[in-house]
């Protein structure tokens, strides 16, 4: 067999490499169904979308883990009816992110409104998600929001970016200082994360 044909062997008989969206979606729905998350029991998604990406991609998954048992009655009301309080904002977050997509992968609408619905939890983005570091959020919104990610030049925490994006664009957020320089929250936005 000559080397040629050998190669188109092995990547034949290579298993098909998941998109790096399905592994992030796979940690953070793991995390929610197991209570390490401030997401809402459908992720910020609404019913019909959050079955159809469970159906289409963790099918296996969804049979392990049925329900969320961390999240099942007044804690997964109230994470509802917060997401459903501040709608409009999360609204707003979410059309930042997806007017910053790289536009290559079906699974950045979905994203962009699961990030959002983290962005109204208390701690710290990453955290919030479900992910195990502030790095695996860099990559996945570099990987997903290149444009967005990469105003991020100051290392600004990801929520108070954002919302600092949101200020700067004339929404109804009001930034507490003309610059972050002279800002007397400046360790909130960059001091270090714990």
């Amino acid at each position: 067999m000559t080397a040629q044909a050998l190669q188109r062997s092995d990547a034949a008989s290579a298993p098909a490499r998941r998109s790096p969206n399905v592994e992030w979606l796979e940690r953070i729905l793991l995390a929610q169904r197991n209570g390490h998350s401030c997401l809402p029991l459908h992720l910020g998604l609404d019913a019909q979308t959050h079955a159809a990406l469970i159906q289409a991609n963790f099918a296996n998954l969804a049979r392990q883990y049925p329900s969320a048992p961390a999240l099942a009655g007044e804690c997964d009301a109230l994470r509802a009816e917060l997401l459903e309080l501040r709608r409009d904002e999360w609204q707003e977050l979410r059309d930042l992110l997806l007017g910053a997509r790289r536009g290559v992968d079906a699974h950045e609408p979905a994203l962009a409104s699961i990030v959002a619905a983290a962005c109204l939890g208390g701690g710290h983005l990453w955290h919030d998600l479900g992910l195990s570091s502030r790095e695996q959020l860099r990559e996945l919104l570099e990987y997903n929001f290149p444009q967005l990610a990469g105003r991020n030049v100051n290392n600004m925490r990801w929520k108070k970016f954002f919302y600092k994006q949101l200020c700067e664009q004339d929404g109804g957020y009001v930034c507490r200082s003309p610059n972050c320089e002279d800002c007397p929250t400046y360790h909130d936005c960059f001091g270090e994360e714990l």
